[in-house]
């Protein structure tokens, strides 16, 4: 019997292999971070290897898909971004109705932001089970913040409403990004202005970057028990 985690699974190939189809011979093309997005770096690397794509350029959003794309034969650009991303193919923790996302379950949010915005077009890959009526409903926004002085930040976070808990590895130490910061992993609840809540934590000295991905995303490719869906943000 196919488990409900095999499901998603292939959901989630589904909706990322759709969004290989955008890509043309020629891109630069932002790779995402998780475990979506990597099943569009995999087939990127098949369609390569066949010569169905020729003269592609990836750029990784954190340190292991930089490792898995080179380990895949996908040629690389360098961290520098000498030249501008044509697509970026990437998965979200949630979206809402709007295409706004909550990203950062992965650890990669700076860089993924970072990529998003020098991006031509950002396609979202996800199964159905990340659409959400309103951001913040089913996920904690990630926070990423420097250590110096973190627990002032930790304090600032719960002050605004959220339940507030440093993101630790495994093995009980400190989750550090690629860029060597921590992560707050924030539930505000449902985020009922989610545009006030960015600019808040966009001012505050320490926290370098936050999850809340708001009028990035071009496109989303949703796959689920109806088939996949290809919706557009609204201009």
């Amino acid at each position: 019997m196919t488990t409900d985690g095999e499901f998603r699974t292939r959901y989630k190939q589904q909706a990322a292999e759709r969004a290989v189809e955008f890509v043309q011979s020629g891109m630069v093309v932002g790779l995402g971070t998780g475990s979506t997005a990597s099943f569009a770096t995999r087939h990127i690397a098949r369609l390569l290897h066949d010569g169905q794509l020729k003269n592609i350029f990836g750029f990784a959003t954190s340190t292991a898909v930089w490792k898995e794309a080179q380990r895949l034969g996908i040629p690389m650009m360098s961290e520098e971004m000498p030249n501008a991303v044509d697509l970026t193919i990437d998965g979200a923790d949630e979206v809402d109705p709007d295409l706004n996302l909550i990203k950062g379950g992965g650890g990669a949010l700076l860089r993924e932001k970072i990529t998003a915005q020098a991006s031509g077009r950002v396609i979202v890959v996800v199964d159905d089970s990340k659409l959400s009526p309103r951001l913040g409903t089913q996920h904690a926004v990630p926070v990423e913040v420097i250590s110096f002085g973190w627990r002032s930040q930790f304090r600032y976070l719960e002050s605004l409403g959220a339940q507030v808990e440093a993101r630790y590895n495994t093995d009980g130490s400190l989750y550090m990004t690629d860029s060597g910061n921590m992560i707050l992993d924030c539930s505000f609840g449902p985020i009922a202005d989610p545009a006030n809540l960015s600019a808040t934590l966009g001012a505050r000295a320490g926290i370098v970057e936050h999850g809340l991905f708001l009028g990035l995303a071009t496109d989303l490719i949703v796959a689920g028990r109806d088939g996949i869906r290809h919706v557009k943000r609204k201009e």
